[in-house]
C-alpha cells in the first residue's frame, strides 16, 4: 500500500477557476485538473491507494462550503474498490466557536485539520493557533501545517522553526505533521533545530525540490518512523513523487515503506 499524505483538490466548478488562478501566483504547470477523478486517474497512474485531502479555509466564512466538500468526500470515496480518498477538516484561526467544530470534526470521523498559516495570514505561535492545536490533540486529531516559504507571501515566513518550538514547549501536540520537511526552501534551519523532536514531516514538494543527500540525512536525522510520504499534487506528480521515495539511496526497504506506507496508517487508524 501507499498513501500520500498531502493533496489538494477543489469541487469540479471551483477547480476550473481556482487552479489557473493558484498556478499563476505559484507558476507551476498543475500535474493534474484539480478534481476528484483528476486526482483519482493521478494515484492510478502512480500505484497510489489512498490520498490525503487537505482543505484550506483562507475565510472563516468558507467553513461550512469546505465541510460540505470535506464530508462529501469521505462519504463516497474513503471506501471501497479503486484510489480511495480520505479528507481532512478546514478550520480558520479566527473562529469564535473553534472548540465546537473541532468536537464535530471528532464525531463525524474526520482523523485530522489543515493549517496554512501564509494563507490564513497568522503566525503559527499565535495563541489561537495553540488553542486549536491543544484542543485538536484533546480530541486525538492530527494537525498539518504548511511551513516554510510560499509563493503566496514570498518575503513572510508564517511558520519558521522557532515559531513552531514554541508552540511544542506551550501546547505539545500528540500528532502535530509539519509540512515540506518542516520549513519549505528553509531546510537547513529545519534540520537543525527540528529534526529528532515529536513531529512528523511529510516530504510534500520538498522531495523533489531539495538536495537529495540533505533529505536522506534529515529523514536518517528526525527517524523513517516520523517521515509521511506526501507530494503536494496538483503541484507535483505523484508518479515521480513515489519513484523519487522508492531510489532513495541509503534507506532500508523497511524505511520506505515506513515512508510510504505505515507511518501514515497508523495516523489514519487505516
Amino acid at each position: 500500500m501507499i498513501i500520500d499524505s498531502h493533496t489538494h483538490i477543489f469541487p469540479d466548478k471551483v477547480a476550473a477557476k481556482a487552479l489557473p488562478k493558484l498556478a499563476s501566483v505559484i507558476q507551476l504547470t498543475p500535474s493534474m485538473d484539480g478534481t476528484i477523478d483528476g486526482l483519482r486517474g493521478s494515484m492510478e497512474d502512480a500505484g497510489i491507494d489512498v490520498s490525503v485531502v487537505l482543505p484550506t479555509v483562507t475565510d472563516p466564512h468558507q467553513f461550512d462550503s469546505i465541510l460540505r466538500f470535506a464530508s462529501f468526500i469521505n462519504e463516497n470515496f474513503s471506501q471501497g474498490d479503486g484510489p480511495r480518498l480520505i479528507s481532512y477538516a478546514g478550520i480558520h484561526p479566527e473562529s469564535d466557536n473553534y472548540k465546537e467544530q473541532l468536537t464535530l470534526f471528532a464525531r463525524e470521523g474526520f482523523k485530522g485539520i489543515k493549517l496554512h498559516p501564509n494563507y490564513q495570514a497568522v503566525y503559527f505561535d499565535d495563541i489561537r493557533y495553540m488553542r486549536i492545536l491543544d484542543k485538536a490533540s484533546e480530541l486525538g486529531l492530527a494537525a498539518v501545517t504548511h511551513t516554510g516559504a510560499d509563493p503566496y507571501t514570498p518575503n513572510q515566513f508564517f511558520c519558521s522553526p522557532d515559531m513552531i518550538l514554541h508552540v511544542l514547549d506551550q501546547v505539545a501536540p500528540e500528532k502535530l505533521i509539519l509540512a515540506h520537511l518542516g520549513s519549505n526552501e528553509n531546510y537547513d534551519e529545519a534540520e537543525k533545530k527540528l529534526c529528532g523532536r515529536n513531529v512528523y514531516l511529510d516530504t510534500a514538494y520538498s522531495l523533489m525540490h531539495m538536495p537529495e543527500d540533505q533529505l536522506v540525512r534529515m529523514i536518517r536525522l528526525h527517524g523513517a518512523d516520523r517521515i509521511l510520504f506526501g507530494t503536494d499534487t496538483p503541484w507535483t506528480s505523484q508518479k515521480e513523487c513515489v519513484k523519487k521515495v522508492q531510489n532513495l539511496p541509503g534507506l532500508s526497504e523497511k524505511e520506505k515503506q515506513q515512508i510510504l506506507c505505515e507511518n501514515a496508517q497508523s495516523i489514519l487508524g487505516l
